[in-house]
């Protein structure tokens, strides 16, 4: 392997030692009731902070923000208190940390809610998919409620201040989540977006809400702690994009006037590659990608390849980081891998998230016989 993968790059306002990022993943281990991460979390991500940057799971910058069962929130002191744990652990071990922001939109349900309410969207158009739960099986999505352009307003207010609470929790910075048919992708995609107001039609109309995010959340804690996750192409949670290269053209132009830290860009499938390169070719800024690895083989050797080309500034890995606190020394060794379990991906205790083993150190030399007494 050649050493473009452990070359150092600046982002934002911070110094990278090499190029090989944690990607976000939901984990499920926060409390049910008040959305706090524990010190198992803080373990969980200090025993990761060999990675150039990790970036949290998604967490919910208000209650209508959550889509899943025990995820974390950033709302509310309590949870601002149990982040710091986390941060400072990962920080003390010498690493840098992102708090993804995510309000999922219409992909939530009444029973995440203690008012009961209906999630909130773009357009009064449900999403197709369920809810998990462990008590009442799969629960459809409802139509959500169709957001009037003052509920617009404060959901960007929650992002800013969910934004600060993220910096007093010691974050590095955030990563709004737009991204998977969530809602910022929401307001993107022209089938989840109906609306005639300036909030839809156009692509330009679409990208407003993930522009006037980006900015209260730069202007809440800076730019260049700010970055923006997109998926150009991706259908998940039952968005689809029928105008992806105008769309995402739109969106790059209206994020040109703000520095940030960088863009994230994950790739759904292998076919949207082209798609990835024009994004590079039109983003000035640091981009880290999160490849939809080819082939089946080794997705470290990819990133390799891929920072080589210039394809992307740093490569941001799930399910490698997930099973490998270590990634970093194996990939230096060349392997090998633990393979992560998906038995233990959300919810649960210890297994399958603090108990992955680390590659043996080497024992220490001996003492000289004339030192031994």
């Amino acid at each position: 392997m050649t050493n473009a993968l452990f070359e150092p790059v600046r982002i934002g306002r911070l110094d990278l030692p090499h190029r090989l990022a944690m990607a976000p993943m939901t984990r499920s281990r926060a409390t049910a009731d008040s959305g706090l991460v524990s010190a198992l979390t803080a373990e969980y991500y200090e025993q990761r902070a060999g990675a150039a940057l990790i970036v949290t799971e998604g967490t919910q910058p208000s209650v209508r923000g959550q889509g899943y069962i025990q995820t974390p929130g950033i709302h509310t002191a309590a949870q601002v208190e149990a982040w710091r744990q986390v941060t400072d652990r990962v920080h003390a071990a010498g690493g840098r940390i992102f708090l993804q922001l995510l309000h999922t939109g219409r992909v939530g349900h009444p029973y995440l809610y203690p008012d009961g309410g209906l999630p909130e969207a773009p357009s009064a158009v449900a999403s197709g998919e369920s809810l998990f739960t462990v008590d009442q099986g799969m629960l459809p999505h409802p139509v959500p409620r169709e957001l009037a352009a003052g509920d617009i307003g404060e959901i960007v207010r929650d992002f800013a201040a969910g934004a600060r609470n993220a910096v007093e929790a010691g974050f590095d910075g955030v990563e709004l989540h737009g991204a998977n048919g969530y809602l910022i992708h929401q307001f993107l995609s022209g089938n989840s977006n109906l609306r005639t107001d300036a909030y839809g039609g156009p692509a330009e109309n679409r990208a407003r809400f993930a522009v006037e995010a980006v900015r209260a959340v730069s202007e809440a804690i800076g730019a260049d702690r700010t970055a923006l996750r997109i998926s150009p192409g991706n259908d998940a949670n039952g968005v689809a994009e029928t105008d992806t290269a105008e769309l995402y053209a739109a969106l790059l132009s209206a994020l040109a006037p703000y520095p940030l830290a960088y863009l994230h860009i994950l790739e759904a499938h292998p076919g949207l590659r082209p798609v990835t390169e024009q994004v590079r070719r039109d983003w000035a800024g640091p981009l880290v990608l999160n490849s939809a690895h080819h082939g089946g083989g080794d997705p470290v050797a990819d990133a390799e390849q891929l920072v080589a080309a210039g394809t992307a500034d740093v490569v941001a890995l799930g399910a490698r980081w997930l099973a490998n606190p270590d990634l970093v020394a194996r990939a230096r060794a060349g392997g090998p891998y633990n393979e992560a379990d998906e038995a233990t991906y959300y919810g649960g205790d210890h297994s399958g998230y603090t108990d992955y083993p680390v590659l043996a150190q080497p024992a220490p030399a001996a003492a000289p016989a004339a030192a031994r007494g």
